[in-house]
């Protein structure tokens, strides 16, 4: 039903933008990775969206690039992926990541986004890949899963504290962590985000 909403950026929640049109705010669910790369009072913003009519009520979901959008059209065809589950996998993976673990038949690496067991990560595989060729990624566009696999542990232990994932992701992205152990990645995350 809409395409895309062009409009600026009023609100940057953990799980939800909201992007002002007309001066009409519509309350969008998004990625972290879409979130992330996005700033308050943006102006004239394009976010892709998907209209999603439920018994319990109207919800859109909306990304900046059209690579999520569709991979989260792909991921919500699966059966008992819903598209709360799907923003989580992308949120945790890109989409070159995702086509890269589904063509791979990399299970490990899809039980990584949270919501996904062995038993969803199979059905993924089985159910996309068919949908999904080489060609959709190359050796270059395949970013390292970095905070996914090495600084994995270091997020649990900042969400167990009490911090979201949003906050954490937010403040990883401001630190170079190439050479820091756990501990320090720790340390100079808590640091950031009690600076904010």
């Amino acid at each position: 039903m809409y395409e895309y909403i062009i409009g600026d950026i009023r609100w940057i929640k953990e799980d939800y933008i909201v992007i002002e049109n007309n001066k009409i705010g519509y309350k969008v669910f998004t990625s972290v990775n879409s979130s992330m790369k996005l700033e308050m009072g943006m102006k004239d913003v394009m976010i892709y969206t998907y209209y999603n009519l439920r018994d319990d009520g109207v919800y859109l979901y909306g990304f900046l690039d059209e690579d999520e959008i569709e991979i989260f059209k792909m991921l919500i065809t699966v059966s008992k992926i819903g598209p709360k589950v799907a923003i989580g996998i992308l949120s945790a993976l890109t989409p070159n990541q995702i086509k890269k673990s589904i063509f791979e038949k990399n299970i490990t690496n899809l039980c990584k986004a949270p919501g996904v067991g062995k038993k969803t990560a199979e059905r993924m595989i089985l159910e996309l890949k068919d949908k999904i060729e080489i060609d959709d990624y190359t050796d270059q566009t395949v970013e390292v899963v970095e905070n996914i696999s090495g600084h994995e542990e270091a997020i649990e232990g900042l969400m167990s504290l009490g911090y979201s994932r949003f906050e954490i992701e937010k403040a990883l992205r401001e630190i170079d962590t190439s050479d820091l152990g756990i501990e320090d990645v720790i340390r100079q995350t808590l640091n950031k985000i009690s600076k904010k």
